[in-house]
Protein backbone atom coordinates (compact mmCIF):
# COMPACT_ATOMS: atom_id res chain seq x y z
CA UNK A 1 0.00 0.00 0.00
CA UNK A 2 1.17 3.43 -1.02
CA UNK A 3 1.83 6.25 1.56
CA UNK A 4 -1.03 8.31 0.19
CA UNK A 5 -3.06 4.97 -0.14
CA UNK A 6 -2.36 4.73 3.53
CA UNK A 7 -2.98 8.43 4.96
CA UNK A 8 -6.72 8.21 2.83
CA UNK A 9 -7.53 4.84 4.49
CA UNK A 10 -6.91 6.30 7.90
CA UNK A 11 -8.68 9.56 7.24
CA UNK A 12 -11.50 7.60 5.93
CA UNK A 13 -11.48 5.65 8.85
CA UNK A 14 -11.33 8.62 10.87
CA UNK A 15 -14.52 10.05 9.19
CA UNK A 16 -16.55 6.66 9.45
CA UNK A 17 -15.95 7.12 13.62
CA UNK A 18 -16.81 10.26 13.64
CA UNK A 19 -20.26 10.85 15.60
CA UNK A 20 -20.05 15.12 14.31
CA UNK A 21 -19.94 13.63 10.45
CA UNK A 22 -22.70 11.43 10.98
CA UNK A 23 -24.72 13.77 13.07
CA UNK A 24 -23.96 16.57 10.70
CA UNK A 25 -24.86 14.38 7.83
CA UNK A 26 -27.88 13.00 9.49
CA UNK A 27 -29.47 16.51 10.20
CA UNK A 28 -28.43 18.25 6.47
CA UNK A 29 -30.00 15.66 5.01
CA UNK A 30 -33.48 14.85 6.76
CA UNK A 31 -33.83 18.25 8.21
CA UNK A 32 -33.90 19.25 4.89
CA UNK A 33 -36.32 16.66 3.61
CA UNK A 34 -38.54 17.46 6.69
CA UNK A 35 -38.38 21.41 6.39
CA UNK A 36 -39.18 21.53 2.43
CA UNK A 37 -42.31 18.93 3.28
CA UNK A 38 -43.39 21.18 6.22
CA UNK A 39 -42.90 24.38 4.31
CA UNK A 40 -44.33 23.49 1.05
CA UNK A 41 -47.55 22.18 3.50
CA UNK A 42 -47.24 25.76 4.73
CA UNK A 43 -47.82 27.87 1.31
CA UNK A 44 -50.24 24.98 0.45
CA UNK A 45 -52.32 25.96 3.35
CA UNK A 46 -52.07 29.91 2.89
CA UNK A 47 -49.40 30.69 5.86
CA UNK A 48 -48.99 33.96 5.27
CA UNK A 49 -45.80 34.06 6.84
CA UNK A 50 -44.36 31.43 4.77
CA UNK A 51 -45.64 32.67 2.19
CA UNK A 52 -44.11 36.00 2.35
CA UNK A 53 -40.69 34.53 3.29
CA UNK A 54 -40.50 32.87 -0.11
CA UNK A 55 -41.56 35.68 -2.35
CA UNK A 56 -41.72 34.55 -5.98
CA UNK A 57 -40.86 31.08 -5.36
CA UNK A 58 -44.55 30.95 -3.38
CA UNK A 59 -45.94 30.52 -6.70
CA UNK A 60 -44.56 27.36 -7.81
CA UNK A 61 -46.52 23.95 -6.87
CA UNK A 62 -46.37 20.64 -6.42
CA UNK A 63 -42.38 19.47 -7.58
CA UNK A 64 -41.11 23.23 -8.22
CA UNK A 65 -42.58 24.66 -4.38
CA UNK A 66 -41.04 21.35 -2.83
CA UNK A 67 -37.80 21.89 -4.28
CA UNK A 68 -37.14 25.18 -4.11
CA UNK A 69 -37.86 25.29 -0.75
CA UNK A 70 -34.87 22.07 -0.25
CA UNK A 71 -32.91 24.42 -2.75
CA UNK A 72 -33.23 27.37 0.01
CA UNK A 73 -32.68 25.28 3.07
CA UNK A 74 -29.42 24.20 1.64
CA UNK A 75 -28.32 27.15 0.26
CA UNK A 76 -28.76 28.80 4.16
CA UNK A 77 -27.26 25.34 5.55
CA UNK A 78 -25.29 23.41 3.95
CA UNK A 79 -22.23 26.11 3.76
CA UNK A 80 -22.28 26.05 7.75
CA UNK A 81 -22.69 22.37 7.99
CA UNK A 82 -19.91 21.39 5.71
CA UNK A 83 -17.96 24.22 7.51
CA UNK A 84 -18.35 22.72 10.59
CA UNK A 85 -17.28 18.71 9.55
CA UNK A 86 -14.39 19.97 7.64
CA UNK A 87 -13.42 22.34 10.22
CA UNK A 88 -13.45 19.61 12.88
CA UNK A 89 -11.74 17.21 10.60
CA UNK A 90 -8.94 19.87 10.57
CA UNK A 91 -8.81 21.46 13.81
CA UNK A 92 -8.96 18.00 16.18
CA UNK A 93 -5.76 17.52 15.05
CA UNK A 94 -4.71 20.21 17.06
CA UNK A 95 -7.27 20.33 19.66
CA UNK A 96 -6.65 16.45 20.39
CA UNK A 97 -3.03 16.36 20.31
CA UNK A 98 -2.68 13.89 17.30
CA UNK A 99 -0.98 16.71 14.35
CA UNK A 100 2.80 15.74 16.40
CA UNK A 101 1.79 11.78 15.49
CA UNK A 102 0.27 12.82 12.23
CA UNK A 103 3.01 15.04 10.72
CA UNK A 104 5.57 12.06 11.94
CA UNK A 105 4.49 9.22 9.47
CA UNK A 106 6.64 9.00 6.42
CA UNK A 107 3.45 10.40 4.35
CA UNK A 108 4.35 14.14 3.27
CA UNK A 109 2.21 16.91 5.30
CA UNK A 110 0.97 18.34 1.38
CA UNK A 111 -0.68 14.59 1.12
CA UNK A 112 -2.64 14.31 4.80
CA UNK A 113 -4.41 17.63 3.89
CA UNK A 114 -4.90 16.05 0.19
CA UNK A 115 -6.81 12.73 2.27
CA UNK A 116 -8.54 15.00 4.21
CA UNK A 117 -10.15 17.18 1.75
CA UNK A 118 -10.63 13.98 -1.07
CA UNK A 119 -12.39 11.84 1.92
CA UNK A 120 -14.61 15.42 2.57
CA UNK A 121 -15.11 15.55 -0.81
CA UNK A 122 -16.78 11.82 -0.98
CA UNK A 123 -18.68 12.48 2.15
CA UNK A 124 -19.85 15.87 0.66
CA UNK A 125 -21.54 13.34 -2.68
CA UNK A 126 -22.42 10.91 -0.18
CA UNK A 127 -24.83 13.71 1.96
CA UNK A 128 -25.78 14.60 -1.57
CA UNK A 129 -27.09 11.84 -2.58
CA UNK A 130 -28.81 11.09 0.83
CA UNK A 131 -30.57 14.39 0.55
CA UNK A 132 -31.98 14.26 -2.79
CA UNK A 133 -33.54 10.72 -2.19
CA UNK A 134 -34.79 11.79 1.16
CA UNK A 135 -36.02 14.76 -0.47
CA UNK A 136 -37.80 13.02 -3.26
CA UNK A 137 -39.53 10.35 -0.99
CA UNK A 138 -40.77 13.33 0.88
CA UNK A 139 -42.71 14.55 -2.67
CA UNK A 140 -43.97 10.95 -3.39
CA UNK A 141 -44.73 10.70 -0.06
CA UNK A 142 -46.78 13.78 -0.52
CA UNK A 143 -48.92 12.23 -3.39
CA UNK A 144 -46.81 14.60 -6.05
CA UNK A 145 -46.28 11.33 -8.07
CA UNK A 146 -43.25 10.81 -9.73
CA UNK A 147 -41.32 13.57 -10.89
CA UNK A 148 -41.45 14.61 -14.66
CA UNK A 149 -38.16 15.78 -16.36
CA UNK A 150 -38.53 18.97 -15.56
CA UNK A 151 -38.78 18.36 -11.84
CA UNK A 152 -35.79 15.75 -12.29
CA UNK A 153 -33.86 18.46 -13.66
CA UNK A 154 -34.90 20.60 -9.98
CA UNK A 155 -33.88 17.66 -8.17
CA UNK A 156 -30.42 17.12 -9.85
CA UNK A 157 -29.41 21.09 -9.51
CA UNK A 158 -30.32 20.41 -5.50
CA UNK A 159 -27.60 17.17 -5.39
CA UNK A 160 -25.12 19.61 -7.66
CA UNK A 161 -25.95 22.67 -5.18
CA UNK A 162 -25.32 20.14 -2.20
CA UNK A 163 -21.96 19.22 -3.70
CA UNK A 164 -20.88 22.92 -4.58
CA UNK A 165 -21.86 24.44 -0.98
CA UNK A 166 -19.18 22.14 -0.20
CA UNK A 167 -16.65 23.12 -2.01
CA UNK A 168 -17.73 26.66 -1.03
CA UNK A 169 -16.81 25.14 2.70
CA UNK A 170 -13.15 25.11 1.79
CA UNK A 171 -12.06 27.56 3.65
CA UNK A 172 -13.17 26.31 6.58
CA UNK A 173 -9.93 23.91 6.79
CA UNK A 174 -7.27 26.60 6.20
CA UNK A 175 -9.41 28.42 9.20
CA UNK A 176 -9.13 25.69 11.74
CA UNK A 177 -5.06 25.25 10.36
CA UNK A 178 -4.73 28.86 11.12
CA UNK A 179 -6.94 28.45 14.60
CA UNK A 180 -5.16 25.49 15.43
CA UNK A 181 -8.52 24.54 16.58
CA UNK A 182 -12.80 23.55 15.14
CA UNK A 183 -14.02 26.64 16.16
CA UNK A 184 -12.18 28.81 13.83
CA UNK A 185 -13.60 26.43 10.79
CA UNK A 186 -16.95 27.33 12.32
CA UNK A 187 -16.17 30.94 12.40
CA UNK A 188 -15.60 30.90 8.66
CA UNK A 189 -18.14 28.75 7.24
CA UNK A 190 -20.37 31.79 9.18
CA UNK A 191 -18.36 34.31 7.99
CA UNK A 192 -19.19 32.62 3.86
CA UNK A 193 -22.57 32.72 4.34
CA UNK A 194 -22.96 36.09 5.99
CA UNK A 195 -20.57 37.70 3.07
CA UNK A 196 -22.56 35.81 0.21
CA UNK A 197 -25.93 37.09 1.93
CA UNK A 198 -24.69 40.05 2.13
CA UNK A 199 -22.93 40.97 -1.65
CA UNK A 200 -26.30 39.03 -3.05
CA UNK A 201 -27.96 42.01 -1.32
CA UNK A 202 -25.67 44.79 -2.36
CA UNK A 203 -24.78 43.51 -5.73
CA UNK A 204 -27.72 41.73 -6.94
CA UNK A 205 -26.50 42.25 -10.86
CA UNK A 206 -23.25 40.80 -9.99
CA UNK A 207 -24.11 37.87 -7.71
CA UNK A 208 -23.41 35.55 -9.55
CA UNK A 209 -20.06 36.27 -10.01
CA UNK A 210 -19.11 35.84 -6.25
CA UNK A 211 -17.81 32.27 -6.11
CA UNK A 212 -19.91 31.42 -2.82
CA UNK A 213 -23.30 32.96 -3.98
CA UNK A 214 -23.13 31.22 -7.61
CA UNK A 215 -24.53 27.52 -6.66
CA UNK A 216 -27.29 28.86 -4.71
CA UNK A 217 -28.33 31.75 -7.68
CA UNK A 218 -27.79 28.69 -10.19
CA UNK A 219 -29.96 26.21 -8.25
CA UNK A 220 -32.73 28.67 -8.30
CA UNK A 221 -32.70 30.75 -11.25
CA UNK A 222 -30.41 28.46 -13.83
CA UNK A 223 -30.74 30.87 -16.57
CA UNK A 224 -29.42 34.12 -14.54
CA UNK A 225 -25.43 32.11 -14.12
CA UNK A 226 -23.27 31.38 -16.35
CA UNK A 227 -21.27 27.91 -16.69
CA UNK A 228 -18.13 30.56 -16.56
CA UNK A 229 -19.69 31.97 -12.88
CA UNK A 230 -20.42 28.78 -11.53
CA UNK A 231 -16.72 27.32 -12.34
CA UNK A 232 -15.43 29.58 -10.31
CA UNK A 233 -16.58 27.73 -7.53
CA UNK A 234 -14.55 25.14 -7.71
CA UNK A 235 -11.67 27.38 -8.78
CA UNK A 236 -12.08 29.39 -5.36
CA UNK A 237 -12.06 25.68 -3.44
CA UNK A 238 -8.74 24.51 -5.38
CA UNK A 239 -7.52 27.97 -3.96
CA UNK A 240 -8.08 27.36 -0.73
CA UNK A 241 -6.94 23.82 -0.44
CA UNK A 242 -3.52 25.37 -2.34
CA UNK A 243 -3.44 27.88 1.18
CA UNK A 244 -3.94 25.03 3.58
CA UNK A 245 -1.48 23.12 1.74
CA UNK A 246 0.78 26.21 2.23
CA UNK A 247 -0.03 26.47 5.68
CA UNK A 248 0.53 22.55 6.77
CA UNK A 249 3.97 22.58 4.88
CA UNK A 250 4.87 25.49 7.10
CA UNK A 251 3.58 24.53 10.66
CA UNK A 252 4.99 24.67 13.78
CA UNK A 253 4.32 22.21 15.91
CA UNK A 254 6.64 23.38 18.55
CA UNK A 255 3.50 26.03 19.51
Amino acid sequence: MTGMAAVLEVEARKAAAALVLRVGGAALAAGTAVLAAVLAAAVRSGNEQVTAKLGVFAAAAGWDLLVVVATQVVGAGAVLAFGVTLGWSFGREFTDGTVNGLTAIPVSRPAIVAAKLIVHLVWTVAVASALTGLVTAAGLAAGLGAPDAHAAASLMRLFALTVLSGLVATPAAWAATLGRGPLPGVAAAIGLIVAAQVAVVAFPAGGAWLPIAAPALWAMRPEAVTAAQLLLTPAFALAFAALTVASWRRLQLDR
